[in-house]
């Protein structure tokens, strides 16, 4: 069997949207499974949707996502160049050698013809199709058409009659009527090949064994494999995915404000969770476990595991997998990591960040959330007396107000000041007043925050507010607790 070679073959139109990077994951997992090859091919002949420093994005995307090339524009290897527009001089000697065979032939159409066939075809509720005007024009026109300069291209010339059949890994056998495949071009006016010819010899000459891209493409593959055909090369595997969708109707698009990997990224996603959530939209390992790293993903991936259907990017699930990810890491990393989250909001230098940290880890799921859960350290923010109103913890101003009056000198009285010392006097206190938990601890998460929602109960908030400040947040929920009564 031959060794696995895959290439991920990008056009440097822009940023790279989440499709894309599915499909350069899915290729890269299937070459490094086997142990093949993964090849990076820039397919750079689209002029008019060339953008500038794209090329760098591509770089810059597939590095930050872990997916090493093998061969590629800037490492070389043995099938380059590996931009395709340093390529263009191999493909005409293709085209002409499938003239000679008699599977293309030279087209002298001008524009102004083929648009007037087209508008006749669209008026008659006809599919536009080339009406093989010059697919049987004799040698001496053709070699008369050369000699005068008629400006020509040329075309693949599809059979009129049967079926060509393919096999798709996903879709599985595929069969067309050939008088529905239109004679596309192969080379333009300008020389230049088309996408539809260059991508093929591209892949031959690169040896490329498989060849994973998007379910747009299945409606081309039976004249790539007329190509094939015609030239007695053998045909890849073919693997087409079913596109990313934003929901049941809409594709995602940048130009609709759908997130591309770097935006992700900057919103505080890690790179290593985007490539599981990405692996796992429109392909599904076996058994329920949902958490892989790029390494267990190359061990696990298999082709039969790739959907028909659509993928919809769920950001629920993607935030709950960086969520995982962040829980995961140890607490020294998720500090170093969190730090510059938490000093957007939070800038004292006295309080208690191994504790902050310790409450904070468990509930991030994006670092980009910290700030405004930490919001309330600097300064205690204005507050209604409705929080220490709580259904659940049976409280209410009354019983905030005791609660706060009993705790208050237990804590004054506390000379070690940390989780364990504050947990058991608090604890002792209770006992004593013979109550509920939340009876004590939900008003002092109140008046130490000043919010509903924060990182850990009263106990820990405490202790990283320190003794000082804690007792004076207290104080002061007394106070404006007393003024309701």
């Amino acid at each position: 069997m031959a060794k696995v070679r895959t290439r991920f073959a990008p056009s440097p139109t822009g940023y790279m949207h989440i499709g894309n990077l599915r499909t350069a994951l899915y290729t890269y997992l299937l070459a490094k499974k086997d142990g093949g090859t993964f090849i990076l091919r820039i397919e750079d002949t689209d002029k008019e949707r060339y953008v500038d420093g794209a090329i760098v994005v591509i770089y810059n995307t597939l590095k930050m996502a872990g997916l090493h090339w093998d061969e590629g524009p800037d490492i070389g290897g043995p099938v380059g160049p590996y931009i395709q527009s340093e390529r263009m001089g191999i493909f005409k000697d293709y085209a002409l050698q499938l003239i000679d065979s008699g599977h293309a032939y030279y087209c002298f159409c001008d524009k102004a013809r083929l648009d007037e066939l087209r508008k006749v075809q669209q008026a008659s509720g006809v599919s536009p199709m080339y009406d093989n005007h010059c697919r049987n024009l004799s040698k001496e026109e053709v070699e008369k058409k050369l000699s005068e300069g008629t400006p020509y291209v040329i075309r693949q010339k599809m059979p009129r009659e049967g079926t060509t059949t393919f096999h798709d890994e996903v879709f599985g056998d595929i069969t067309v009527e050939n008088t529905t495949l239109d004679d596309n071009i192969l080379i333009k006016a300008d020389g230049m090949p088309t996408y539809n010819f260059a991508n093929v010899v591209d892949d031959h000459l690169m040896g490329i064994t498989h060849v994973v891209r998007g379910n747009e493409y299945l409606s081309s593959t039976p004249k790539y494999n007329l190509l094939y055909q015609a030239f007695g090369w053998d045909i890849p595997k073919y693997i087409h995915c079913s596109p990313v969708m934003k929901n049941s109707t809409e594709k995602l698009s940048k130009r609709h404000g759908d997130a591309s990997f770097e935006d992700l990224l900057d919103q505080g996603y890690l790179p290593e969770a985007v490539i599981n959530f990405i692996a796992l939209l429109g392909w599904s390992p076996k058994g329920e476990r949902e958490i892989y790293s790029l390494e267990e993903l190359i061990e696990v991936f298999d082709v039969s595991g790739i959907a028909k259907s659509p993928a919809i990017f769920d950001s629920i699930k993607l935030k709950a997998i960086n969520g995982e990810y962040i829980r995961a890491f140890p607490i020294e990393k998720y500090k170093e990591l969190a730090m510059p989250y938490i000093r957007k909001t939070c800038k004292r230098e006295d309080i208690d960040i191994d504790v902050l940290a310790k409450v904070l880890q468990p509930r991030t799921e994006l670092f980009t959330d910290i700030p405004e859960q930490v919001d309330f350290i600097d300064e205690l923010p204005e507050y209604s007396t409705d929080l220490y109103v709580h259904k659940k913890m049976k409280t209410n101003v009354e019983t905030s107000l005791n609660a706060l009056q009993a705790a208050l000198p237990v804590l004054e009285a506390l000379s070690d000041w940390n989780v364990d010392a504050i947990h058991a006097v608090l604890f002792d206190l209770i006992a004593e007043l013979g109550v509920k938990n939340g009876h004590v601890l939900w008003p002092l998460r109140v008046a130490t925050s000043g919010k509903q929602f924060t990182p850990g109960g009263g106990i820990e908030l405490l202790a990283i507010l320190g003794k000082e400040d804690s007792l004076n947040r207290i104080r002061k929920g007394i106070e404006l607790l007393s003024q309701e009564n």
